[in-house]
């Protein structure tokens, strides 16, 4: 964290860029995302395994070529992509070169084929950017609407409390009309999500041709929640957000607003089914015939349906974005 900040008034996005990746913030910890929340990827092997036919979805979209990229922005500790270069057939993963982003050190015992960045790779690469969990930790601000009907940003001290500041104007204030415009009604919220715009723009260019896919929670235009979703979480539980680098601050994405041209959003259910994961159970003579593998697949069958449930993890959204090759979904 950063010294002298906690009694200062801020905006929410860089009390929370502080709170999360300054020295000492949330993202810095030894014991990383999976200490505190749990992830589609932590969820289950079945996720990782969706990615790796998605990746080789790409892979022949792309006429299989010499080398193909798979680049983990927010790679936590490598935990996916090391689950999709073991997944992959042997093949494809011969030609795998895989890239884990993330601002923490590289983790000990990681996959030597793993290339550990702080930042995407430079622009040229081929295969698949996939973002799972990211653009809802780039910190953005916070707008209400004060008792005169007008949008003001919020305020906030490294103990949590909040104040209204200035008008929301410029740039952010154009974003919030196009994208999340806010009646005159006192007590309404909004997060300006113009810098994961900004972010989702900038780690797309960097592909030269492929997929680029961000996975988060997410809302559109004709179901954005009234007062917001800012929060927080700590040790696996929802919690007040508080921006003193003690817990996770998170907002969810307004994901059609990031898309760039022929991106499409899908919910995680759909884009997980056309990956093979459906969450079918295993027929009952199965049972009978093979004990073991009824057992394995009825527990497949279960993570499937975490994976893909309504209310839970099936919600989340899946931003689409083909670079020169067709849709593979």
């Amino acid at each position: 964290m950063t010294a002298g900040t906690g009694d200062q008034w801020r905006g929410w996005r860089a009390a929370a860029q502080d709170a999360l990746y300054a020295p000492g913030g949330f993202y810095r910890r030894a014991e990383g995302p999976a200490g505190h929340f749990r992830t589609s990827v932590h969820a289950s092997p079945l996720f990782a395994g969706a990615v790796a036919r998605l990746l080789c979805r790409v892979d022949e979209a792309l006429g299989r070529p010499a080398t193909l990229d798979f680049v983990d922005m927010a790679a936590g500790r490598g935990e996916l992509t090391g689950a999709v270069l073991a997944a992959l057939p042997a093949d494809v993963a011969a030609r795998t070169r895989a890239y884990a982003v993330d601002i923490a050190g590289r983790p000990a015992g990681l996959d030597h084929r793993i290339e550990w960045l702080a930042q995407p790779p430079p622009q040229g690469t081929t295969g698949l950017l996939f973002a799972n969990e990211w653009l809802d930790n780039v910190p953005v601000e916070v707008a209400e609407v004060d008792a005169a009907g007008v949008a003001r940003l919020v305020l906030v001290r490294q103990d949590g409390s909040e104040q209204l500041g200035e008008p929301v104007d410029g740039a952010q204030a154009r974003w919030l009309r196009r994208w999340w415009p806010l009646p005159g009604q006192e007590g309404l919220r909004a997060e300006i999500g113009l810098p994961r715009d900004e972010a989702w723009a900038a780690a797309v260019a960097t592909l030269g041709r492929g997929l680029a896919v961000a996975v988060d929670y997410a809302h559109t235009a004709d179901a954005r929640p009234p007062f917001g979703t800012l929060t927080g979480f700590r040790e696996g539980r929802e919690t007040t957000p508080v921006p003193d680098g003690s817990c996770d601050i998170t907002a969810h994405v307004a994901l059609d607003a990031c898309a760039l041209p022929g991106g499409r959003v899908l919910p995680q259910r759909e884009a997980l089914r056309t990956l093979g994961v459906t969450g079918a159970r295993p027929p009952l003579t199965l049972a009978s015939t093979d004990p073991a593998a009824y057992v394995r697949a009825l527990a497949n069958a279960g993570e499937a349906a975490e994976l893909t449930a309504t209310g839970g993890l099936g919600d989340f959204g899946w931003l689409v974005q083909p670079v020169g090759v067709e849709d593979p979904f």
